[in-house]
């Protein structure tokens, strides 16, 4: 038995045995989305009334997310990096907390020690032949908490794919908690007609030989069925779902022309069903990496023709984007749409593209406003937009003056609303 297999038994033990490691006042750090531990982190809830104080931190929870419910406030303090659908109530309630930052810029909150990580809870494939294990579907900030913590437990499950890039090997790792149960998928949402009309509106922005970012959602799913007459696409993105998968079996994505890392789709997390798991599972042609690599946007300007696709809340008539808050509520957070944006804009023959629909709560209310809803942050500067597209077109901002993009912005407005928008924009002296 080689060494690292004699170190491997020492180093299980049951979940709850695991846990105990963490102590009142903690900072416990959980792997992100897809590659979140279950087992781990119901271990840690189940202790919940001996614990206080405890600051869980991740981005989107694809979990339960239990920690943040109602009567767990004295036990556990949730703190969101990225509100998802499980956690936005506990925020909007006052019963946990949003710290903005931009994606890449997260694991120097743990290296550089300010959020000093306690325990990371992460999730991984069983061990090669010399001892690497993969982090699978998430290595984006999980890599580096791993590497700043006190004490890292993993949970060994044969269901993770095992991916190629940055990894993590046994001897960084102090607990293993064997535990075999199925990754967390994320089903295809369903694309209307208004999704597919924005989509066919971006895809005619992307030229052949492009290198894509995209996001994940109704939007870019609608993005690539308009992609499949689009020649040798390239990926580095910081997650792709299944509809790469389609596009990469039909000669679509070949990234045979990407300017760095060519031949190989890069990403920092993946979000999807056993299709893709499957797909990049041992796959040389994957190549997962940090998100201090993947989202930094020199990086990504180094790529040409660089293409980032990111979606949004909101757009007033600078050219301001809104993605992230409705009114004063945190819906979601800023992820990586700066760091492409910015990464694509130093790109050669880069493009940044914000798309939306034109309209909000059944169509009530224009997502292009005169001003952002007030109380709502700024996630994209007005100078960092380069195009806006939604079922109506596209509004190139780059280059143009507050009163023609006022202009422009209103030309792909809902209709219905292109009158009343015009009479705001005169009456604050934009046009």
């Amino acid at each position: 038995m080689s060494d690292w297999k004699h170190k491997y038994v020492k180093k299980i033990m049951s979940a709850d045995e695991a846990l105990k490691v963490v102590e009142n006042n903690n900072r416990v750090v959980v792997g992100h989305a897809c590659g979140e531990p279950p087992t781990l982190v119901e271990a840690l809830v189940a202790r919940a009334p001996e614990l206080r104080n405890v600051e869980i931190v991740h981005m989107v929870a694809m979990g339960p997310a239990k920690y943040a419910q109602p009567g767990m406030e004295e036990s556990f303090r949730h703190n969101s990096l990225f509100v998802g659908a499980t956690t936005r109530k506990a925020i909007a309630e006052g019963r946990a907390i949003h710290t903005p930052c931009f994606f890449h810029e997260i694991p120097r909150l743990f290296t550089c020690g300010i959020l000093p990580v306690d325990v990371t809870l992460v999730q991984v494939s069983p061990p090669d032949e010399d001892g690497w294990c993969s982090l699978g579907v998430s290595v984006d900030y999980t890599l580096a908490s791993t590497r700043s913590d006190r004490v890292t437990i993993a949970q060994m499950n044969r269901f993770m794919p095992r991916t190629l890039g940055d990894r993590i090997h046994l001897d960084e790792i102090d607990c293993i908690v064997e535990k075999d149960e199925p990754i967390i998928e994320l089903k295809p949402p369903a694309i209307g007609d208004k999704e597919k009309a924005i989509g066919e509106n971006v895809a005619k922005l992307i030229e052949d030989g492009s290198t894509l970012q995209m996001g994940i959602g109704a939007i870019p799913d609608a993005v690539l069925l308009f992609l499949k007459d689009k020649k040798d696409l390239g990926i580095h993105s910081e997650m792709f779902s299944d509809g790469i998968v389609d596009l990469a079996a039909a000669g679509v994505v070949t990234n045979r022309k990407k300017t760095i890392n060519t031949g190989k789709f890069v990403a920092t997390f993946l979000m999807g069903t056993r299709k893709l798991y499957d797909f990049v599972d041992n796959n040389p042609d994957v190549v997962m990496r940090t998100v201090d690599y993947t989202n930094d946007p020199f990086i990504i300007g180094q790529h040409e023709k660089l293409i980032s696709i990111n979606s949004a809340l909101q757009v007033d008539m600078m050219g301001q984007v809104n993605a992230e808050m409705i009114g004063r509520n945190q819906f979601s957070g800023i992820g990586g749409q700066v760091d492409f944006v910015r990464g694509a804009s130093r790109s050669k023959g880069g493009k940044s593209i914000i798309a939306l629909p034109s309209t909000a709560s059944g169509g009530k209310v224009s997502r292009i406003a005169c001003e952002l809803d007030r109380g709502a942050a700024v996630s994209t500067s007005r100078n960092d937009v380069h195009f806006i597209v939604t079922e109506y077109g596209a509004a190139e901002l780059r280059g143009k003056s507050i009163r023609d993009r006022a202009r422009a912005l209103i030309a792909i407005s809902h209709p219905e609303f292109r009158d009343s928008l015009t009479k705001q924009a005169s009456e604050a002296g934009i046009i």
